[in-house]
């Protein structure tokens, strides 16, 4: 299972949560971040999409990435998981086909392009927060 908090950011409901939480200090300047939050168990993740920019942040556990630029259309079927597409798409990719990758761990954050594709695959149980700044 996964729970994701996404939207109008109910400070009212999730204060206490993000009292506690510092966020990076990454900005453009003139806009407002959004924030999502979620909690994944081992195997889940997101398949590949695209959005504005941000970046994620790991609380606890560890979460794998897979990222093609804009540019480079990853090779998936959209209903398919990203850990099934892990078993089988991805050892059939020519390396140069191969997307980019990063395993991130408790306090370490990445920042994701306007339009990058990304994906993601819970490799443990993860505490997670995303913050979109567009």
């Amino acid at each position: 299972d996964t729970l994701y908090f996404f939207g109008d950011n109910n400070f009212t409901e999730w204060g206490s949560l993000f009292q506690q939480y510092v966020p990076p200090p990454f900005r453009i300047p003139g806009t407002s971040p959004a924030y999502s939050f979620g909690i994944a168990g081992s195997g889940s993740g997101v398949p590949f999409h695209w959005h504005g920019p941000g970046f994620s942040e790991v609380i606890f556990g560890r979460k794998r990435w897979f990222l093609y630029p804009p540019d480079k259309t990853p090779d998936f079927h959209p209903n398919e998981t990203t850990l099934a597409w892990l078993h089988h798409t991805y050892p059939t990719l020519p390396p140069a086909q191969r997307p980019l990758e990063c395993t991130l761990r408790p306090g370490e954050v990445l920042y994701f392009p306007d339009r990058w594709w990304h994906a993601t695959l819970n490799l443990d149980t993860s505490v997670f927060i995303s913050t979109f700044l567009g």
